[in-house]
């Protein structure tokens, strides 16, 4: 223990300082031997780190988009060499290795969190030893030995014998009970963070590996925490507990105001973004306009939520334009370039001709323009005498667009008169 704790002190005195330090300020408000003020102090130790792991996050989100990006052309791996195992997985290392992506950036968060954990870890395995370290002096030492979190020392374990527990002035039952709730309370967290993940803000279209990475993680995790969790201090709980709940509302906050292309999360997006803005007639915010530029970007890529919103937006007379900003459809002639291209990209629906009559049709009035003073009027056979005289050729009209009475219907060249009939 000696040996993995020297691994730490690298890390064990800046712990150590920060929870010497809030332990100051709720010390002042609870009192300084009380289980909340050294219990917050945790927390605020938790928030903190977190905060600091903000750009990890992001950075871990990107990553998972992009694995998203990739799964057509995993998909297309894993049919092309679905009966050679070892091909497959050398074709998709290389399909990470040439877009930079990483399978495995889902856990950069708890790998960032994992020296303040162990650090944390030794600060309370000292305490309860009743060991000083990192700048925890012997004062605060008898502090921290002293407090309770529901009745349980902050040094106490689940698998302790009565009489470590009784030298910390508690019961063996009520460190138990509380460790025990805390373990549930830890895992259920972790679990129902996962699980919305994989439920919520995955494309669940394609069957990929990540896809089964994250499912596997979305119990074994739980698992770990609920088997390791005996022999962590109540300290070590609430700090991972804490964790896990900030990890929670993180997770949901993306979910809801950034959700993965094609997951259920980005189809209730969007249906509420569509109420918003044809109430509204615009985006009012930057990450809406970004969201909207993208599924404009996409063009004929998109997925069906998204021609769902475009196709909406059509409906109600709003055009999403490139720069993310929706506008009336009126100002879409005039967004359009010189060449009569939308900047949205869509294409203009194509005028159907009107419907014309039969006497139109021989006529020859197909767009219903009026015919030239000098165009012959063409005559039915009704209108027509019997003594008629052949038709005379047609005269040539300077629009070059008239047609004759032979184009009209009639037969082409002399006519012969009716013979009487014969009685």
């Amino acid at each position: 223990m000696d040996t993995i704790a020297s691994l730490f002190s690298f890390i064990t005195t800046p712990v150590s300082w920060v929870i010497v330090q809030f332990h100051k300020v709720y010390g002042a408000v609870f009192g300084p031997d009380t289980g909340w003020a050294w219990g917050l102090s945790i927390v605020s130790l938790v928030i903190l780190i977190r905060i600091c792991l903000i750009p990890l996050f992001v950075k871990q989100i990107k990553a998972t988009r992009a694995m998203q990006t990739l799964q057509p052309e995993m998909k297309k791996i894993q049919e092309r060499y679905k009966n050679d195992k070892q091909r497959q997985s050398e074709e998709m290392m290389k399909l990470y290795k040439e877009t930079g992506t990483n399978p495995l950036s889902s856990c950069l968060p708890i790998l960032a969190q994992s020296p303040f954990f162990f650090a944390l870890y030794h600060v309370l395995n000292a305490i309860a030893n009743n060991d000083t370290i990192g700048s925890i002096n012997q004062s605060l030492l008898d502090s921290a030995q002293k407090a309770h979190i529901f009745g349980a020392p902050l040094a106490a374990k689940f698998t302790d014998s009565s009489s470590d527990v009784a030298a910390l002035d508690a019961s063996l039952t009520t460190v138990r009970i509380v460790t025990a709730v805390m373990i549930v309370m830890m895992s259920a967290s972790q679990f129902y963070t996962q699980r919305q993940l994989m439920t919520k803000n995955v494309d669940t279209t394609v069957k990929t590996p990540f896809m089964q990475q994250q499912k596997m993680l979305m119990y074994v995790f739980p698992v770990m925490f609920a088997v390791f969790g005996i022999n962590f201090p109540v300290g070590v709980l609430v700090y991972w507990l804490t964790t896990n709940v900030w990890t929670m509302g993180q997770q949901m906050y993306v979910i809801h105001n950034n959700p993965t292309p094609g997951s259920k999360a980005q189809a209730a997006y969007l249906e509420r973004l569509t109420k918003h803005v044809t109430n509204h007639g615009k985006t009012r915010s930057r990450g809406e306009k970004a969201i909207v530029k993208a599924i404009v970007a996409k063009g004929r890529d998109r997925n069906e939520f998204e021609r769902k919103f475009i196709n909406a937006l059509s409906k109600t007379g709003l055009v999403a334009q490139a720069d993310g900003t929706v506008v009336k459809g009126e100002a879409q002639a005039a967004a359009e370039t010189e060449d009569g291209t939308p900047t949205t990209g869509g294409t203009p629906k194509r005028q159907q001709p009107k419907r014309q009559s039969k006497s139109q049709r021989q006529s020859g009035g197909a767009t219903g323009a009026p015919k030239a003073a000098d165009e012959p009027t063409s005559l039915t056979k009704s209108d027509e005498p019997e003594d008629a005289k052949p038709a005379a050729p047609a005269k040539k009209q300077p629009g070059g667009n008239t047609r004759s009475k032979a184009q009209s219907g009639q037969r082409k060249g002399p006519q012969r008169p009716k013979s009487p009939s014969k009685k």
